[in-house]
């Protein structure tokens, strides 16, 4: 009989065919918490842990069970190199597998939503960002809106920017710092140049609110969140922001750092076919211009020299129909 049910018989009891040995509990079928909308939205962007999550497989391999420890399932996959990984599933939960099946690394043992940090610890932040974009986009297809995954991509990158240093190795790096990805890479870089030993570092899952507070520019996290508590933080700290983000040089009032808005444009040295160096060509042309501006009042003056040494004969008088005609004397 399967587990919890009630047994009618003793051991050692004779019965005879078509005895009920036990009976099991009908249990009501239970509401799930099927979470969507902006709700669903939400709790994928903030990388919450879902109420009833699924146990995932850890490694590929064959499915066998191994009783109950404690109230939970134990069920044991076993990898190519006969090495056996325990995972524990809770016993009101509905199993996904039988002994003897084959399963693959990431798959569900038993029901649930599938939790974005185990997906990133089993398979990688490649497949936790498919999933979050996956999930994102169901849930705007369910109501019509069509969304380019460009748009989700800029958010799922932002959440998954930081890396947990594990191994320092020669770098400036501790134990247990979060760090940018870039600053990660630029700092390896420089220690292998140098022939020392690279940092290892863990990827990390941040939510969207924890992530706008974990930035580099205090300006920018100060602006969103717990103000006191980050400008307090950054003093402390003696903290300097070098604005290089949209946030912070809009507070300033600066020109953000967007499309011609970059350092890289203000500095620009253009060149074509008949003239070797554009900016020579163009400050050629600019200084012209400034010669022909300033001599524009020179050049009034003597137009208005000319119309003063004009002479008009005093005997002409002004008419309104024919313009200017002789005056007859006699009259």
């Amino acid at each position: 009989p399967p587990g919890g049910a009630y047994l009618n018989v003793d051991e050692g009891e004779q019965v005879k065919a078509g005895r009920t040995l036990g009976k099991t509990l009908k249990e009501s079928a239970k509401a799930m918490d099927i979470t969507g909308g902006l709700p669903r939205v939400s709790e994928l962007f903030e990388a919450r842990k879902p109420k009833t999550p699924a146990v995932l497989a850890t490694v590929s391999g064959t499915v066998a069970f191994r009783g109950i420890v404690k109230g939970k399932r134990v069920i044991v996959v076993r990898d190519l190199f006969n090495k056996e990984c325990k995972h524990l599933v809770p016993m009101g939960r509905r199993l996904l597998v039988r002994d003897g099946d084959t399963v693959e690394a990431g798959d569900k043992l038993c029901d649930g939503n599938q939790n974005p940090h185990d997906i990133m610890m089993i398979l990688g932040e490649h497949a936790c960002q498919r999933f979050l974009m996956d999930e994102v986009q169901q849930v705007y297809r369910l109501q019509g809106v069509t969304i380019n995954d460009k748009h989700i991509g800029v958010i799922v990158r932002q959440m998954m920017k930081k890396v947990e240093i594990v191994q320092p190795g020669d770098t400036r790096f501790i134990y247990g710092q979060q760090v940018d990805k870039y600053k990660f890479h630029e700092e390896n870089r420089r220690v292998l140049d140098e022939g020392g030993q690279p940092a290892v570092g863990r990827p990390l899952l941040l939510g969207i609110t924890r992530a706008s507070l974990k930035i580099d520019s205090f300006f920018a996290a100060a602006s969103f969140q717990e103000t006191t508590r980050v400008l307090t933080d950054a003093a402390i700290a003696g903290a300097s922001d070098s604005l290089r983000g949209l946030k912070e040089n809009v507070i300033i009032g600066h020109l953000i750092p967007a499309g011609t808005g970059m350092k890289k444009y203000r500095d620009i040295r253009l060149s074509d076919a008949e003239h070797d160096d554009l900016d020579a060509y163009v400050e050629e042309i600019l200084e012209k211009r400034r010669k022909e501006k300033e001599l524009q009042p020179l050049m009034a003056l003597e137009d208005r020299a000319d119309l003063n040494d004009a002479i008009f004969d005093e005997d002409t008088a002004f008419d309104d129909d024919e313009g200017f005609s002789p005056v007859d004397e006699e009259e």
